[in-house]
């Protein structure tokens, strides 16, 4: 029993940096941590300082964070876009 334990235990996820998490969403290091000072899902501050601080990231939770994000739109709203009536969505 403590084998299956043992195996059923996980390695937590390691936090990675935001030039990893950048690329990770293909976008600039300075657009990650805009979205950190933000509060974005799977941004940590760490330290203490108040007017620098170093962010790490978790990309599972920066990627459910931005699925979420897209999927809350309203889906009347999506299907107004998508609609070739009602011209560019621009």
């Amino acid at each position: 029993m403590r084998a299956a334990l043992q195996s059923e235990t996980q390695t937590p996820e390691r936090f990675v940096s935001a030039d990893e998490a950048a690329r990770f969403l293909s976008v600039t290091r300075r657009y990650v941590l805009e979205l950190a000072r933000r509060g974005i899902a799977g941004a940590y501050a760490i330290g203490t300082g108040s007017t620098r601080k170093v962010w790490v990231f978790r990309l599972s939770e920066l990627a459910a964070a931005i699925v979420q994000k897209n999927s809350s739109a309203p889906i009347h709203k999506i299907r107004k876009m998508c609609d070739p009536a009602h011209g560019s969505p621009r």
